[in-house]
C-alpha cells in the first residue's frame, strides 16, 4: 500500500476503514496467493473448544492469511505489541482480532487477557517461536506457551505454514512489506493435550519435553527445510 493511500485509508471513519481494509487484504490474497489448505478436519474430533493454536512464524501476513483460512473458528491472536505502532500493520488489527503482548517479558495483563478470553469460550493462536523466522527456518520455542497451556487448560492444535515468507516478505521497516505472488501452504494437525507430569520428571524436565512435543508436533507438518532448529535437533540425536 502506497503512502498516497495509506494517509488517505487512515482518515476514512472507523465503520468505512475496515471496511476497506477487509476488502484490500481479501482482495490481495485472491489475487496473489495460491492456498493449499489440509487437515480441518482435524478441527472436528473428540476435543472440545476454545483451542489454543500453536504455528511456526515467517511474516506479517501470516495472521491475515490464517485468519481467512480459520474464519468460522473466531480466532483471536496473539502479536507482539510493536505491531501496534506501525501505520500499516496497526490497520491488520482492524480485522484481526488481538491481544498485544510484550515479546520476552513477563506482560501479566496481556496474560490476564488471554486468560480470561480462553474462559470466554474464545480460541487462541500464538507463535511460540516469539517472532517472525528470518530464514524460513523454525527458531526454538519460547517457554511462556506453556503458561498459557497451564492456565488456560485448553487443547492445543499444531499448524504448520509456509509460502508466506514469499507472498509478504521481510522488510527492515515494515512499512515497506508488500504482497507478491506465492503458493501458500497450511497445515492443521491433530489436537492434543499436554501429559501431567510424571512422578520420576523434575519441573524443568517436564516443561522442556512438553515445549519439545509442541514444536515437534509443528516441525513435522512442515516441509523439512523449514524445521530449522527442530531438524537439526533431530539430526544431532541421530549422530
Amino acid at each position: 500500500m502506497n503512502k498516497l493511500l495509506l494517509t488517505f485509508v487512515n482518515l476514512l471513519p472507523e465503520p468505512l476503514l475496515i471496511k476497506f481494509v477487509r476488502f484490500y487484504v481479501d482482495f490481495q490474497i485472491k489475487k496473489h496467493a495460491r492456498l493449499d489448505v489440509k487437515g480441518l478436519e482435524n478441527l472436528d474430533g473428540d476435543f472440545k473448544r476454545p483451542y489454543l493454536f500453536v504455528c511456526n512464524h515467517l511474516s506479517n501476513s501470516d495472521g491475515l492469511v490464517l485468519n481467512k483460512v480459520l474464519e468460522k473458528e473466531k480466532i483471536i491472536f496473539v502479536a507482539g505489541k510493536k505491531l501496534e505502532s506501525n501505520t500499516l500493520t496497526n490497520l491488520g488489527f482492524k480485522i484481526v482480532r488481538s491481544i498485544s503482548i510484550l515479546p520476552n517479558s513477563s506482560d501479566r495483563d496481556a496474560i490476564k487477557k488471554i486468560v480470561k478470553t480462553v474462559k470466554e469460550g474464545n480460541s487462541i493462536l500464538i507463535f511460540p517461536e516469539g517472532t517472525r523466522s528470518r530464514t524460513g527456518k523454525m527458531l526454538e520455542g519460547k517457554k511462556g506457551i506453556l503458561l498459557l497451556v497451564k492456565l488456560t487448560n485448553a487443547p492445543i492444535v499444531p499448524m504448520g505454514i509456509w509460502g508466506t515468507e514469499k507472498f509478504m516478505p521481510i522488510e527492515e521497516d515494515m512499512g515497506k512489506e508488500s504482497f507478491h505472488d506465492a503458493d501458500i501452504n497450511i497445515k492443521i494437525g491433530e489436537v492434543f493435550n499436554l501429559p501431567k507430569k510424571a512422578d520420576n520428571e523434575t519441573k524443568t524436565e517436564w516443561e522442556t519435553n512438553c515445549l519439545n512435543d509442541i514444536m515437534v508436533r509443528i516441525a513435522e507438518l512442515l516441509p523439512k527445510e523449514y524445521r530449522g532448529f527442530y531438524e537439526e535437533r533431530k539430526q544431532n540425536v541421530k549422530e
